[in-house]
């Protein structure tokens, strides 16, 4: 109890102090740090310079960590500008879609204004006729009126005579009453015609007025139309200011895009840059997991995939073929003899590029009980010469890709990280960049095959076996990543 005691009372604070103080030493960095790399700048940090004078200071592991960082950086940041572009081009073809509705609509405004000015122009003329139609009418009214005032005189002067008078004038009574009947008939048609001209005339006012009143409503009805195509006009007009601005948002991304992509292109060529394996010697496991991440990242194929068919192919880098070599196990069998015609031009090219003595250069082989089988095929990857020079994908061949994507000119199949690089690639060509199985196994069987169809030349040519060692491989190599093999390996 006493030992309790003076623990509790001396030992304890002092002990407390000390746990305090370690404490803090140990999570002060730790804040520091956390706090640095939030205010971490990725955006100053991995510009390209900055990345290299970085590396210059840093252990390789580190300098992978930083670039592999950066690469991440520069991903998301194209992804986020593709999502951008996309956004805009949706803004564009909604303006673009808004603005040919408003042409469409301004055109058959103006159609319908053109139609409606014609309309009013011709009733205009109507107009005219009618009442130039209504003025001589009233013109014949007048004079109607005129004769049947003077025949109205007449009758009135006839019917004033006296007896004596109308005896007088007459040379008989009947001549006089022939006269007065005359007078009366004509003043009757008279009063006829003057009815006729009258209704004539009220006929003509009253058709002038219906036109008078369908050329106004005509003239209301075209102003409409013409307030309505300057609005509409106007709406293009903004929407055609804002398709312009929305182009030059998007043309902006596109170059921001641009450039993100061609700073990710040189932090991925910086990263293949790492892996300085000497191409005569095979690498390490842990040397060609890294490679096939990376391959990983910038082809879709699962790094576990393209190990298992380098395993199988040439035991990853080991075996890169037995023949047209000194250290070769047939030194004898020169590359001519194992080799298709059709393979020695591009076979040819591809040696002189890279300097290399075309009888010295290993290819691969097959010699059973002293009878030579056909081959050629070149470095950890096996690529035929042709399939590597020649055959073009998107208008590149797989040599031009790799450099594209290295910064190496030229690219060598015999040079290991270019040779996992065309591998890949090659397995996304066939579908293998969707990591589904049976995609993978069809693109497997296409690289020993030119298809996915198990033929019956691909069956003669062991296809059959090859993609089943080829995925088993791939099956024990995933296995060791998801463990986390490699990883611990290079701790």
């Amino acid at each position: 109890m006493k030992t309790s005691k003076l623990f509790r009372e001396n030992i304890y604070p002092i002990f407390s102090v000390l746990i305090s103080v370690l404490f803090l030493v140990l999570l002060v960095p730790t804040l520091f740090i956390f706090a640095q790399n939030a205010s971490e700048n990725l955006e100053e940090v991995c510009q390209l310079e900055k990345v290299d004078q970085e590396c210059q200071e840093l252990t390789k592991d580190q300098c992978q960590a930083l670039l592999e960082k950066c690469q991440d950086f520069y991903e998301k940041k194209s992804s986020q500008l593709e999502q951008d572009i996309s956004k805009t081009q949706s803004k564009e073809k909604s303006y673009e879609n808004q603005i040919y509705i408003l042409k469409s609509k301004i055109t058959k405004l103006k159609n319908q204004i053109s139609q409606g000015n014609l309309v009013i122009k011709d009733l205009g003329l109507q107009i005219e006729e009618t009442q130039a139609s209504i003025d001589k009418t009233s013109l014949k009214v007048e004079d109607s009126k005129g004769e049947l005032a003077s025949i109205l005189r007449s009758l009135r002067e006839e019917d004033q005579k006296s007896l004596v008078e109308i005896l007088l004038s007459e040379k008989t009574l009947s001549g006089f009453f022939d006269n007065f009947v005359s007078l009366e008939v004509l003043n009757a048609k008279n009063q006829e015609l003057l009815n006729s001209i009258k209704n004539l005339k009220l006929y003509l006012e009253d058709q002038k007025g219906s036109l008078d009143k369908e050329k106004e409503d005509l003239e209301t009805q075209v102003l409409a139309q013409t307030l309505q195509k300057q609005e509409s006009e106007k709406t293009k007009k903004d929407q055609e200011y804002l398709l312009n601005k929305t182009k030059g948002e998007k043309t902006l991304y596109q170059e921001y895009l641009k450039e993100t992509n061609e700073k990710a292109k040189e932090i991925r060529k910086r990263i293949f840059q790492l892996a300085q394996i000497p191409e005569s010697e095979a690498p390490t496991l842990e040397e060609a997991y890294q490679m096939a991440k990376e391959v990983e990242r910038i082809t879709g194929v699962r790094a576990a995939l393209i190990l298992g068919l380098l395993q199988v192919e040439s035991a990853i880098g080991q075996n890169v073929g037995q023949c047209n070599c000194s250290s070769c196990r047939y030194p004898n069998v020169s590359w001519k003899t194992v080799m298709a015609k059709s393979q020695w031009e591009a076979f040819t090219e591809i040696t002189q590029e890279l300097g290399i003595n075309t009888d010295t250069a290993p290819v691969s082989c097959w010699v059973d009980g002293g009878k030579v089988q056909m081959g050629g095929a070149m470095g950890p990857a096996q690529f035929m010469p042709n399939t590597w020079a020649k055959m073009e994908i998107s208008g590149k061949s797989y040599k031009e890709r790799v450099e594209d994507l290295t910064g190496r000119i030229p690219a060598s199949p015999w040079r290991v990280p270019d040779a996992f690089l065309a591998a890949g690639l090659y397995l996304a060509d066939w579908g293998a960049n969707s990591q589904k199985l049976q995609s993978e196994i069809g693109a497997v069987t296409a690289y020993l095959c030119g298809t996915k169809v198990v033929t019956s030349r691909c069956r003669a040519a062991g296809g059959e076996r090859y993609r089943q060692s080829v995925m088993e491989y791939a099956s024990e190599f995933q296995g060791y990543i998801e463990s986390g093999v490699f990883e611990n390996n290079n701790k």
